[in-house]
Order: structure tokens, then sequence, then C-alpha cells
């Protein structure tokens, strides 16, 4: 069934800046699927936003896992028809091991989710992004992915010296950038929420989820006329 209202996914909505994220796009009337891997953490998160007036339904998502991807996307299809926004925010850190004692695998789960995660997300969302009149993809990257960033001293980003969380994330701004040169009539970007405090970072980060969501929700909203292919924090654009 087809409906008027703009329809929105976002992966990881069971908690922190993805729950914030989907209340924040149902407070807009939009219709908000809440993607979870967890289904009862997944199911209560939905249940709470709808008890707040919003239009969230729960889909079970794994992004990891193909069959859940296309299961979610088929779910989504039959019920709305079309995507108009796709929020990549699941995301983990992959563990905290120093520079010198990480090994190859210790990238492989944290590049499952963060990297290949939204690849296979959104390859498996494009016929129903593609039914969209304005079709807006988010990824949810961070500070930590900016070679520049990582690189200023007076910037937290610099303090955390790591070979696998900041580099998914680095690849994901590179996929930002191609899948924005491959659909040029959509609004596909990356947003930084900033040093937020989340399950993510052990609630250390100095910025709350309503302050974190700024960025993302402002590149889900936006209208025809705004940027495609950008990198942006809740200040405006930020360097590669």
């Amino acid at each position: 069934m087809t409906t008027d209202s703009t329809i929105a996914l976002v992966t990881g909505a069971n908690k922190g800046l993805g729950l914030e994220t989907a209340r924040r796009l149902g407070e807009l009337g939009w219709t908000v699927y809440v993607g979870a891997r967890d289904a009862a953490r997944g199911e209560e998160a939905a249940a709470k936003l709808a008890a707040g007036g919003a239009d969230a339904r729960f889909v079970a998502l794994d992004v990891t896992d193909d069959a859940s991807v296309d299961a979610a996307v088929a779910q989504i299809g039959a019920d709305a028809g079309r995507l108009d926004v796709l929020v990549n925010n699941a995301g983990i850190t992959g563990g905290a091991h120093a520079p010198l004692d990480t090994r190859a695998e210790d990238f492989a789960a944290c590049y499952d989710v963060n990297v290949l995660g939204p690849v296979r997300v959104t390859h498996a969302c494009l016929p129903l992004l593609r039914a969209s009149s304005h079709p807006r993809v988010v990824m949810v990257s961070s500070g930590m992915g900016s070679i520049t960033l990582t690189n200023e001293r007076d910037r937290v980003e610099s303090t955390l010296v790591s070979l696998v969380y900041p580099s998914s994330k680095t690849a994901l701004n590179m996929i930002t950038t191609m899948y924005a040169k491959a659909l040029p009539d959509w609004k596909v970007n990356a947003a930084d929420p900033g040093y937020t405090a989340t399950d993510l970072n052990g609630h250390r980060g100095h910025k709350t989820v309503e302050q974190g969501a700024e960025s993302i929700v402002a590149l889900a909203t936006l209208g025809p006329d705004g940027p495609t292919g950008g990198f942006f924090g809740d200040q405006g654009p930020l360097p590669w």
C-alpha cells in the first residue's frame, strides 16, 4: 500500500543516534521504519515512538546479513511501495586495539557493519529509492573518518589513535562521494554527529543524542536544491 507520507528507513534505530533520528523524523509526520537486529529492542523502540504519536514501524534488519536486508526491503516495499530517505546509521567500534597490536582479522567485524553494511543496505534499497521523487541517502560517518580533522591537534579526533574504526569511516566517506557521483539526481551525503554520548563510546561524548542527531536530520530533510556528495557536521561542511 502506497502512502503520501515521506517514507524513511533508519538502520540501528533501537537506541542512541538512530532512535533519536527516527524520533525526529517521526515528529515531522513521516513514516519511519525502525531497523534493528534485535527484535525485542526494535519493537520496543518502535512502540515508544508510536506512543509519542509517530508512525513508527519496526523492521527486522541485520546489516551484515543479505537475507535479513532483503526481507526488510521486501517488507517496506509491500507496505509503502517506495523509500524516500535511507539513513545508514548502524555502526560499531570494532574494539580498541592499539595500532601495533592490531591484526588483519581485527578489521572484519567493524568493516562488515560500518562499510559493507551501508553498501549492502543501499544496494538492496535502490529500487525503492528510485520509486521516490526525491531520494536521499545519509551515511552516518564520523569526524574520526576525516584525515584532515584527525591531524589537527586541537580537535578531539586527533586524540584517538586506532586503525580499525577511523579507517572504516574514511572508507564510508569515499563510498558516499562515489554514490553521489553515480546518482547525480539524488542527495547522498555523510553526516558527522560529533562526539556524542552513546553506547558506542561508553557515553563519554560531550554532546547529547539530540545534538548529535542534528546533522543527520538536516541531511535527511534536504530539499531538491540541497547539496550532495558532501560531509557535514551540525555547523556545516567538514573537510575530508
